[in-house]
């Protein structure tokens, strides 16, 4: 199991007028709602596994679809499930999710935020920008497409080679083929005010992700002072080909973060 405790001293813990440590060494009822939120070129159906674990576990858990027609968009759906928790939420994103996450995750319900081989830019800067820091092997190559009306897709011959090498490749066909387009300038939106900075984070690093580089998501970890959680070959469908570990991540959050 992964080590119940909190390295920053952010706003939310503060609040508790405590320590990070001393909430982490107390015993207290986890927050129970957990909201989910899928990345570009996905739907919130790959988090099938990772819902099945929370539920026995006696999480409430609820899926964010985003349309990925605009990032605001994305926000606003966000936002517009996390309005319907009864009380305070952990959110969890992938991949793009968590730029969306840490523009919507500002909200004052929620208390904690799990990155899960997520993008994590703060305010000013936008995820384009920040993958040049350690570009990734899905950036060198031709594996993106674009539509007439400026949708970005993944050629579904190489969705499996650069998003989910560690699924089958029946697996992989299915969500090549089931994919939702994302708007290219979503990849450029510029976030306002990032949740992280004034909120506990956590981060999972896929070491096989040749989506987005794990030595950014190990930066993002450093920079933002998340717990920081190696799973070790998962590729950047992590989510997806290892819900128990990812599972572990956010239950681990939420036993950190007394409500």
């Amino acid at each position: 199991m992964i080590a119940n405790y909190v390295k920053t001293g952010l706003i939310c813990l503060c609040v508790l007028g405590m320590s990070n440590n001393s909430v982490a060494q107390r015993s207290g009822t986890p927050i129970k709602n957990i909201v989910l939120v899928h990345g570009a070129w996905a739907d919130g159906s790959g988090w099938k596994g990772v819902y099945d674990i929370l539920v026995k576990d006696g999480f409430n858990v609820s899926i964010v679809q985003e349309p990925e027609t605009s990032f605001q968009d994305d926000v606003t759906a966000t936002k517009r499930v996390i309005a319907q928790q009864d009380g305070q939420c952990i959110l969890v994103a992938h991949s793009y999710g968590g730029a969306v996450a840490t523009e919507a995750g500002t909200d004052p319900s929620v208390v904690g935020l799990v990155y899960v081989a997520a993008h994590m830019p703060d305010a000013g800067e936008n995820e384009a920008d920040d993958g040049k820091r350690f570009p990734s092997d899905l950036s060198k190559s031709t594996a993106i497409k674009k539509t007439a009306d400026r949708f970005t897709y993944l050629d579904p011959a190489q969705f499996h080679e650069y998003f989910a090498a560690d699924l089958s490749a029946e697996q992989a066909a299915f969500m090549a083929r089931s994919q939702v387009f994302n708007f290219a300038d979503n990849f450029k939106a510029v976030i306002t005010k990032a949740a992280w900075r004034s909120k506990p984070s956590w981060m999972a690093v896929a070491t096989k992700d040749r989506t987005i580089n794990p030595d950014l998501e190990r930066w993002y970890a450093t920079r933002a002072n998340s717990q920081k959680v190696e799973i070790d070959g998962a590729s950047h469908a992590v989510y997806v080909s290892r819900p128990k570990e990812v599972a572990d991540v956010i239950e681990s959050a939420a036993r950190a973060i007394l409500p």
